[in-house]
């Protein structure tokens, strides 16, 4: 019996004109081992190149953490794995680092990354789960607690970036919007099942959406005609219904709403609010005394639950300090990767008597 004859190589994505637009035609983005200088030219430009995340402030989180050799560290949302790298140098030898994600997708490809620095095999520790369920794996694994913690609740670019995920509105894709596409509803058919007042409800709620009324009604009654199953279509809607008020917003304006109902839908399927308030409640428990803590949010809905969870804490003595400041990105970092520019940093330590 004679052999099948071998596969031909596949070629890389044909794409028209000088540069690739598409997600899927960005392969040399996607290859950074091997296309060095294009992804250094990407990286210059203040861009993210394809199938990536740029950690956001790095230098701050790890002066907050101050992460020492020997301790036990829990990043709480893995992502691409860039705050992890630097923690994992930091902690050698002797120490442990705890990554925890979500995404089914992604998390294979950061484990294999993170594996490939070379550090001892049980450095590491990467279990797929949300970040709620931290308090039930630290009693397992480290029932002493933590020594620094790290919950970067920002979306991932790999998330954003490419359309099949269904997280971005500038190409088409699946009206998705769920970290793990394998559990819950997408936010096509959380969007079937809401009647306008519940749709107006969770725009406010989830993200300050001031023409949710509006929105609301147009969405609804849009959708019982054709149901809206794509990322562009939700959009078209959105620009649709605000063009045809009577004093139309400017078009900036009308994209930050564009954002807004992506980021209530997103909040919505993916429970994020109730997975960051069970976070918050469980976390005096899951550091050690003395133990400090880093979270980074991204919109007023996050922030307002860490201030406010953290203030208690330090009022009732289980916090020896907290951060009464926000810290933000600086200007360099901003004009370096425009996707920070939102981004707010606080931090607390745990009291040693509690």
């Amino acid at each position: 019996m004679s052999e099948p004859p071998p596969e031909k190589p596949k070629r890389r994505v044909r794409y028209a004109g000088k540069n690739p637009r598409k997600f899927v035609e960005k392969y040399k983005e996607h290859a950074p081992e091997r296309y060095a200088a294009d992804v250094e030219k990407v990286l210059a430009s203040g861009k993210t190149p394809a199938g990536t995340h740029r950690p956001i402030m790095v230098r701050e989180i790890m002066e907050v953490l101050a992460p020492l050799p020997g301790e036990t560290v829990v990043d709480c949302t893995l992502g691409y794995g860039g705050h992890a790298r630097e923690i994992l140098a930091a902690i050698q030898p002797g120490g442990r680092l705890i990554g925890v994600d979500a995404d089914p997708i992604e998390l294979p490809k950061t484990q294999a990354r993170l594996r490939a620095l070379g550090f001892p095999e049980e450095t590491l520790l990467v279990r797929r789960m949300n970040f709620a369920g931290l308090a039930q794996l630290l009693a397992a694994e480290t029932p002493g607690g933590a020594d620094a913690i790290l919950a970067d609740l920002g979306v991932s670019s790999m998330q954003i970036d490419n359309p099949a995920r269904g997280f971005t509105f500038k190409s088409a894709g699946p009206l998705d919007l769920r970290m793990n596409p394998d559990r819950g509803q997408s936010a096509a058919g959380l969007l079937a099942s809401l009647n306008a007042l519940k749709l107006e409800e969770l725009l406010t709620e989830n993200a300050d959406e001031p023409h949710a009324l509006l929105l609301a009604a147009a969405l609804s009654s849009a959708h019982s005609r054709v149901p809206i199953t794509t990322t562009t279509a939700l959009a078209a809607q959105i620009r649709q219904a605000l063009a045809a008020q009577p004093r139309p917003p400017r078009e900036e304006d009308a994209e930050l709403s564009v954002r807004r109902v992506f980021q209530a839908l997103r909040i919505a399927v993916n429970d994020e609010f109730g997975a960051l308030d069970t976070f918050l409640r469980n976390l005096p428990h899951c550091l050690k005394p003395g133990g400090r803590v880093a979270i980074l949010t991204f919109h007023s809905g996050e922030d307002r639950r860490v201030k406010l969870a953290l203030k208690a804490g330090c009022l009732d003595g289980t916090y020896a300090e907290i951060a009464h400041d926000i810290i933000r990105p600086g200007a360099e970092e901003q004009r370096a990767n425009p996707r920070s520019a939102s981004a707010k940093l606080r931090w607390a330590r745990r009291a040693a008597h509690v």
